[in-house]
């Protein structure tokens, strides 16, 4: 049996149940095991790629660590904006090359143009969307091992205008020189820095990742118009972007209400100042939320923010801005782009008189709203065992509070536990209103 054999009819499987069986001759057991876990994760994290026959698969870290298909068509078409905006200078790039990809489309569906450097190619995902939208595009990778893999994997995904090239970003760096500084070796250049040190430690600041590019960022932005530098969701923005030259634009990127990674957006010859902050919430029907910001990641102001002064009423609505926004510290923007009403300055929940549809937010319904005091709480909770619980801007924590409240996790039910603009505390109970009934 050959190991393509073997890993197509057992691809289903558990691997560990696989692990202690009989190995058939002519099966190298280890590759054949990584093979199929590689599969099985791809069916969940890359649907696209899991349909095609004849991938290979890295270590788990590798899979682990990246990007999911709806994060990397996101930056696919990041890339492919900031590769049409530049001023036009593709015919002259470094290492140009005629071999166009079959299944590489320009915008409007016109041939591929430009130069894309992806400097920690990883497994490739991000590099095999991002390379469909250029002419050329130049995988960079230090683990040997994983060039081998993107090398046999960009040929099955038909992306022939991809050369893969083994060293470190910084050596890779240093064989490029720049004669013309008004027509760049690079349209766009992209790099995820390892978030983990030598002893396999996760790692968070910039400085810590390899490559460090506060160090580097002179010479991305000597070789190329816009670099795309992906960062930990656990960075602290605002300190990001103190270290960081030339950012011109932040995304915030989440999937299905997970903060998932950041993206800095670094234009040459970009001036210090404001730059705009994108806040997506992927595999959901939400608005994209953009707010232009100063240089330190505050919102520039929008007039005052508007705070109720009682406990709201039943039958208003309340809104939780999704995470994208929480992140990058946007919410007051956020309530002043759709016209909400705040509850404290530091409870970060909301409150209007309609539904919203496509609100970058989850959205409720208030039905009751109680205060603490023990008359209070027992008839406000007299219908309610079972109830979803979040505390903002509370004393106690979700497991404590719920204990006090003796109500179980789940339910329709949800139970907000916050602060009001006059330091009182209040309990609201909501439910989450059909969308499909909200205005257009």
């Amino acid at each position: 049996m050959t190991n393509e054999e073997y890993i197509f009819s057992h691809r289903n499987e558990d691997t560990k149940r696989l692990a202690l069986g009989a190995v058939p001759p002519g099966v190298d057991i280890r590759w054949a095991l990584r093979q199929i876990e590689g599969w099985q994760l791809a069916c969940k994290k890359l649907p696209e790629w899991s349909k095609a026959e004849g991938l290979w698969y890295p270590p788990r870290l590798s899979m682990e660590q990246c990007s999911s298909e709806a994060t990397a068509l996101y930056k696919a078409s990041l890339a492919e904006r900031l590769l049409y905006g530049n001023s036009g200078n593709s015919d002259n790039h470094y290492g140009n090359s005629d071999n166009n990809s079959g299944s590489a489309t320009g915008k409007g569906g016109g041939e591929p143009t430009g130069t894309l450097i992806d400097l920690t190619g990883g497994f490739g995902v991000d590099f095999s969307y991002m390379s469909r939208r250029f002419r050329r595009a130049l995988y960079v990778e230090q683990q040997e091992e994983l060039c081998r893999v993107a090398l046999h994997n960009f040929s099955v995904l038909g992306l022939g205008q991809a050369d893969v090239t083994c060293c470190s970003a910084e050596d890779f760096l240093d064989t490029i020189d720049v004669i013309d500084t008004a027509n760049k070796p690079c349209d766009v250049l992209f790099l995820d820095p390892a978030r983990r040190d030598g002893a396999g430690r996760k790692t968070v600041a910039i400085s810590d990742c390899t490559p460090n590019v506060v160090s580097l960022q002179g010479k991305l932005l000597q070789v190329a118009d816009s670099v795309i530098v992906k960062l930990s969701p656990m960075l602290d923005i605002k300190q990001a972007l103190r270290q960081l030259k030339n950012v011109t634009e932040l995304h915030v990127v989440s999937y299905k209400g997970e903060c998932k990674e950041l993206l800095f957006v670094m234009k040459s010859g970009a001036k210090e100042g404001a730059c705009s902050v994108h806040c997506v919430n992927l595999g959901t029907s939400e608005a994209e939320f953009v707010c232009e910001c100063h240089e330190d990641g505050s919102a520039k102001a929008n007039g005052q923010m508007d705070y109720m002064t009682d406990a709201p009423s039943a039958g208003l609505y309340l809104f939780e801005p999704n995470a994208s926004i929480q992140k990058a510290g946007l919410q007051d923007g956020f309530a002043a782009k759709w016209g909400l009403r705040k509850l404290h300055p530091m409870s970060h929940l909301f409150v209007g008189s309609k539904p919203l549809p496509h609100v970058p937010a989850r959205q409720f319904v208030i039905t009751a709203t109680s205060d603490f005091s023990k008359a209070g709480l027992k008839s406000f909770l007299k219908d309610i065992k079972q109830a979803n619980l979040t505390v903002r801007n509370f004393p106690e924590s979700v497991d404590k509070l719920r204990r006090r409240l003796k109500i179980k996790e789940g339910g329709s039910t949800f139970l907000f536990a916050t602060t009001l603009f006059d330091g009182s505390h209040i309990l609201i109970s909501a439910t989450q209103p059909d969308r499909s009934q909200a205005p257009l």
